[in-house]
């Protein structure tokens, strides 16, 4: 039994669809998040498993009901806020046990069930606190136990981490991720960050234009991207996409005449003739000694960037950019001619027509 299951979804406003047909099923203590840019639809989707939205066509399962046309304080989940909503007149722990106040549970039974949860956060010493006095990491821990606290079928969250600053968006990340090793809890979770969705997610829904563009395990979804705006969506710095023009099993890249000869693999699933696009990542390139027969691409080096971990280069080929992340100590400056060696096995092909995977 799916612990989630959404059935061809879709919503519309007026003559504007903004779900075009959303079709997933989630099983028990998967932690699925949601990625895609602004107005892709995700936000819209994850208030319509909350209950918050109503699907113009469609059915919402949780567990072995439809909730389609049930109040949101009937599904059985929980949900939290990216601006945390917490009641500024209330301490940490009535915050925490306020849902559990309103069903009415026992005042002994409410006070253990905060007490774990905030130990569980580690925010014990909080619990008498108001959320004035509190960080903003603070406020996003008491958020997180108010939804805990409840022991739901499934967790939603809608970019809750938007608000911290890098370090504690890195350290809530670690917490969510030990809290979802802990609990084996469902959890649907809505961001635009690829990082918060790579380090999270036992699978990603890749969002785009009101439909799901791939559906996959982070490690699927970084090395096997389905079509050429997951590939470039996912990766920093993003993937090099290529123009190029395959004949004969040789890529001419801008309408050069130079060019380079594709693995065998590949060079069947591209054909004859035909224009693709050549994917790339940053780190799947190396500098290549001038001359070398290997697999590789001759460019121009604009711009030498050193991040600390890496050295990113960009250079041009033609008109078009190639990034590289390369060792720190790399031997490259800008005005250069240099030659990139390319990992052959990392290589990604995508019709240039329909931007799908070949």
């Amino acid at each position: 039994m799916s612990a989630l299951e959404l059935i061809d979804i879709r919503k519309r406003y007026g003559a504007i669809e903004t779900l075009r047909g959303i079709d997933l099923s989630l099983a028990s203590g998967e932690f699925l998040v949601l990625l895609g840019s602004s107005g892709c639809g995700k936000s819209t989707l994850l208030n319509i498993i909350a209950g918050l939205a109503e699907a113009t066509e469609g059915d919402v399962r949780i567990g072995d009901r439809s909730v389609t046309g049930v109040h949101p304080k009937d599904r059985d989940i929980a949900m939290v806020f990216q601006s945390y909503a917490l009641y500024p007149n209330m301490s940490v722990a009535r915050n925490i046990g306020f849902g559990l106040e309103m069903r009415k549970v026992a005042a002994a039974e409410r006070a253990d069930a905060v007490h774990k949860t905030a130990k569980m956060l580690q925010i014990e010493n909080l619990l008498e606190r108001k959320p004035s006095e509190l960080s903003g990491g603070q406020r996003q821990r008491v958020a997180i136990g108010r939804a805990l606290v409840r022991d739901p079928q499934i967790f939603l969250f809608d970019e809750p981490l938007s608000n911290l600053d890098a370090k504690l968006r890195m350290e809530m990340r670690t917490e969510l991720k030990r809290l979802h090793l802990m609990l084996g809890t469902t959890i649907v979770y809505v961001t635009h960050d690829q990082i918060e969705a790579m380090t999270l997610a036992t699978r990603i829904a890749v969002m785009r234009d009101g439909q799901i563009e791939q559906l996959a395990t982070p490690d699927e979804i970084y090395n096997r991207p389905a079509t050429r705006y997951v590939a470039s969506f996912v990766g920093s710095p993003p993937m090099n996409m290529l123009e190029a023009t395959v004949a004969e099993g040789i890529a001419h890249i801008d309408g050069s005449l130079s060019g380079f000869a594709l693995p065998a693999d590949i060079r069947e699933k591209a054909g004859q003739v035909r224009d693709v696009i050549i994917g790339i990542r940053p780190e799947s390139l190396s500098l290549a000694p001038a001359g070398d027969a290997a697999l590789g691409i001759d460019a121009m080096v604009e711009v030498v960037e050193l991040t600390g971990p890496e050295l990113v280069v960009t250079s041009t080929i033609g008109s078009q950019r190639l990034t590289a992340s390369l060792p720190p100590k790399s031997t490259v400056t800008a005005g250069m001619a240099q030659r990139f060696a390319i990992d052959a096995g990392a290589l990604h092909i995508f019709d240039k027509a329909t931007g799908k995977r070949l």
